[in-house]
């Protein structure tokens, strides 16, 4: 289309082929495949001179027009990859979303206005593609092979539970005692009802079973503030519960490995500033700075 276009502006293939670089015989080709794959003839040709055909008249002022249109998507697309803007769509843990990164996205949309966030808040792991997420928050051990992780933090899970339990069940002392507590599980954990300890001897697993199972991690610790059992959550949904004494530390010197906090995103082709510029504001924000290598 650009070779046909191209053609009738500059008045022959000789001139044509001098715009675009190539040679007169691939300009010619270039035509005469157009016109082979729309069944009819654009152009008539004389050893003189061109001239459009009916159909190619028609044809050549609807080129013009999404030779146009085509430049003017590039600029966009280009400015956009050059500067943070448009609709970020993100998806992130629930109760990390809500106590951790309010205050960092509140941040983010003051410095960089012309992007518009389309938060989703799951624990459930979206797929990224089929979903038309731009990125992703994970909180784990573990990733899916096939996606591109930058580290933002760490975090660490620990049990605890309400005073008022606890005065009524005793202080489990080691993690085999925890098989006599009502343990309140969360369904999304990636060990299941078995909690996975790190402790002075090495990793333990104990499984355990309560009254409660839930995919949202502050319902739990709404119902161990109220007793209902002890639960195995990261800090950032107990911290401000064990800061104001509404629940109590257990087992101190156990608690889970290192889980990595990850944004997650399909490739880093052509990574787009408004992903770039997200990412690069969570890890400043949750302590993790340097850009990775």
């Amino acid at each position: 289309m650009k070779a046909f276009v191209t053609v009738v502006d500059a008045g022959s293939f000789a001139a044509a082929a001098e715009r675009m670089q190539i040679s007169r015989a691939m300009a010619s080709k270039h035509v005469a495949t157009l016109e082979d794959h729309l069944g009819t003839r654009l152009l008539n040709r004389t050893t003189r001179r061109l001239s459009l055909t009916e159909a190619g008249t028609v044809f050549y002022e609807r080129s013009v027009q999404i030779m146009a249109d085509l430049s003017e998507a590039e600029q966009v697309a280009g400015y956009m990859a050059a500067a943070p803007r448009g609709v970020l769509k993100i998806a992130m843990p629930l109760s990390f979303g809500q106590h951790r990164l309010g205050p960092l996205i509140a941040g983010y949309v003051r410095t960089y206005p012309q992007v518009k966030l389309d938060i989703a808040l799951s624990d459930r792991k979206v797929d990224l593609v089929d979903e038309g997420f731009d990125l992703a928050i994970r909180i784990g051990m573990t990733l899916e092979p096939g996606l591109i992780a930058r580290k933002l933090g760490d975090e660490r899970i620990i049990i605890c539970g309400a005073p008022s339990y606890l005065e009524q069940h005793g202080i489990p002392r080691t993690p085999k005692e925890l098989a006599g507590h009502a343990c309140l599980g969360y369904a999304l954990g990636q060990g299941g009802d078995e909690w996975r300890l790190e402790g002075p001897g090495g990793p333990v697993s104990v499984r355990c079973s309560g009254p409660i199972r839930a995919d949202n991690g502050d319902m739990l610790r709404e119902a161990a503030v109220n007793g209902a059992g002890l639960i195995f959550q990261p800090r950032f949904i107990v911290g401000a519960d064990l800061q104001a004494g509404r629940l109590k530390q257990v087992l101190e010197e156990y608690q889970s490995g290192e889980m990595g906090i990850y944004a997650v995103y399909s490739s880093r082709k052509h990574l787009s500033a408004k992903v770039r510029s997200f990412v690069d504001f969570l890890a400043a924000g949750l302590g993790l700075a340097t850009p990775p290598a």
